[in-house]
C-alpha cells in the first residue's frame, strides 16, 4: 500500500498531542445523556412497524431511490411527505434533502448572489459556514446573538455601498452546542428594518419546542415573517433527512440550483415513510413532548442545587452544557462519568474555541429524575 502523505500524518499527530484526536466511538449501554434523540423516536417501535405497515399500504417494495430526484429518484412518497411536512409548519412549501448539512450547504452555496451579504451568528454550525464559502457572496460573521454587533454590519455594508445590498441573516433557533437561542423576535424586527431576508436552522428545535413540537419559530407564531427555515429529521424526529422551508417560488429555485439537492441520489422509499410516520407520531405524543420538557425543567432546577449552575451556559432547550476548560481536564471526567454508567460526551477544542471545552448533556423523554439527580451528583463530586 502507498505511504499515507507526510504532511496529512503531521495533521493526525499534532491532533494527537493536543488530546483532540476523534475516534468512532462503541456502542455502549450506558444512560443515555449524548444522543440527539430527544423523543426517544430513533428507537420506537411503533414508528418502526407503522413504517413497514404504511410502505406495504402504498405498494412501495422497492429497497433504493435508484437515482437523484431529477432523473429517476422521486418516488411518490416525496410528495406525500413533502405536502405533510408543509402542512405541519404551516408553510408553503418543503423540498428534502438527504440530510441537514446536505440541505445548508445547497441552500447558502446557491441562493446568495455575489453581490449580495450573508451575516451568520459567530457559533453557527459548520454546515452553514460550509455553504457560505462555497457562495460567491460576501459573509461576515456577528457575535453571538448580539443584535446590536448584528446592525452595525449592516449599517456600515450599507455605508460603504452605493448601490442598494441585499442582506441574508442566518442563525438558529437552538446551538448546537449552547443550547441557547436568540430573540427571534427583535431579530426579525431588525431584519424588517433593513428588508433583509432571515435564515433559521431549526435542526434542534423539532420535536423539543411548541405544543405540537413545531419548533421554536412556529411556537412564536413567526413562521410567515423569514425566509426560509431548514428543518433536519435525525434529531427531535428519530430518523433520517432535512427539509428546507419557504415559499414554492425557493423551492422551484433549489431544485435548479441546489447541487447538493441536484447531483446526489434521493432518500430510499423507506426513509421517507419513516419521516412521514415520524410527523403523524409526533402529532399524538402530547404526553412525550411534555415529558422532555419537564426533565428540562428538573435538569435546570437541579443545578442550581448541587452548585453547578455557574458552570452551565444558560439554555432552555434539551441541550445542557458546562463549560469546562481544557481537552484533557474535559475528557478525564467524561470518562469518569462513562465509566460510572452515564454516557456523556466532551466536547473538544477545535470543535468548540479553545478555553470553551465542555460537558455536553443532552436529555431526553426517556431519562428519569433519578438519573438526572445521580449524573448530577457525580459531577459535583468529580469537580469540587
Amino acid at each position: 500500500m502507498k505511504q499515507f502523505p507526510k504532511d496529512l500524518s503531521q495533521k493526525l499527530q499534532q491532533r494527537e498531542v493536543n488530546n483532540a484526536l476523534r475516534y468512532l466511538p462503541s456502542p455502549n449501554r450506558l444512560v443515555d445523556f449524548s444522543s440527539n434523540d430527544y423523543l426517544g423516536f430513533a428507537h420506537s417501535e411503533v414508528i418502526f412497524n407503522q413504517t413497514h405497515k404504511y410502505l406495504l399500504e402504498n405498494n412501495c417494495k422497492i429497497n433504493g431511490a435508484t437515482g437523484s430526484r431529477l432523473i429517476s429518484g422521486n418516488h411518490s412518497l416525496y410528495q406525500q411527505a413533502e405536502f405533510q411536512i408543509a402542512q405541519f409548519h404551516q408553510a408553503e412549501a418543503a423540498l428534502i434533502f438527504n440530510s441537514g448539512y446536505d440541505a445548508n450547504v445547497g441552500f447558502f452555496s446557491c441562493v446568495p448572489q455575489r453581490h449580495d451579504v450573508v451575516l451568520y451568528d459567530a457559533l453557527c454550525h459548520a454546515s452553514i459556514r460550509d455553504g457560505i464559502q462555497m457562495s460567491h457572496a460576501k459573509s461576515y460573521k456577528f457575535q453571538h446573538n448580539d443584535l446590536y454587533d448584528l446592525e452595525q454590519l449592516i449599517l456600515k455594508r450599507t455605508t460603504h455601498n452605493a448601490q442598494r445590498t441585499t442582506f441574508y441573516i442566518v442563525t438558529e433557533s437552538v446551538f448546537s452546542m449552547d443550547g441557547d437561542s436568540p430573540n427571534l423576535e427583535k431579530l426579525i424586527a431588525l431584519s424588517q428594518k433593513y428588508n433583509a431576508y432571515v435564515v433559521l436552522d431549526e435542526a434542534h428545535a423539532l420535536g423539543v419546542y411548541g405544543v405540537k413540537g413545531e419548533g421554536l419559530l412556529q411556537s412564536l407564531g413567526l413562521q410567515d415573517q423569514i425566509f426560509a427555515r431548514i428543518v433536519t429529521f435525525g434529531k427531535g424526529l428519530g430518523c433520517h433527512g432535512a427539509a428546507i422551508l419557504g415559499s414554492q417560488e425557493l423551492k422551484r429555485y433549489l431544485v435548479n440550483f441546489a447541487r447538493s439537492f441536484i447531483y446526489t441520489t434521493g432518500l430510499s422509499p423507506h426513509a421517507v415513510a419513516t419521516i412521514i410516520c415520524a410527523y403523524q407520531h409526533l402529532i399524538q405524543q402530547q404526553e412525550t413532548l411534555e415529558q422532555l420538557k419537564n426533565n428540562i425543567q428538573f435538569f435546570i432546577q437541579q443545578q442550581k442545587l448541587f452548585g453547578l449552575k455557574p458552570l452551565f451556559v444558560y439554555s432552555k432547550s434539551a441541550i445542557q452544557s458546562a463549560i469546562l476548560p481544557g481537552n484533557d481536564n474535559v475528557k478525564t471526567i467524561a470518562t469518569q462519568l462513562q465509566e460510572k454508567g452515564f454516557d456523556v460526551k466532551a466536547i473538544l477544542s477545535p470543535t468548540v474555541p479553545e478555553g470553551q471545552e465542555r460537558l455536553r448533556f443532552c436529555l431526553h423523554a426517556y431519562n428519569s429524575e433519578k438519573e438526572i439527580l445521580e449524573v448530577l451528583d457525580l459531577l459535583r463530586n468529580l469537580i469540587f
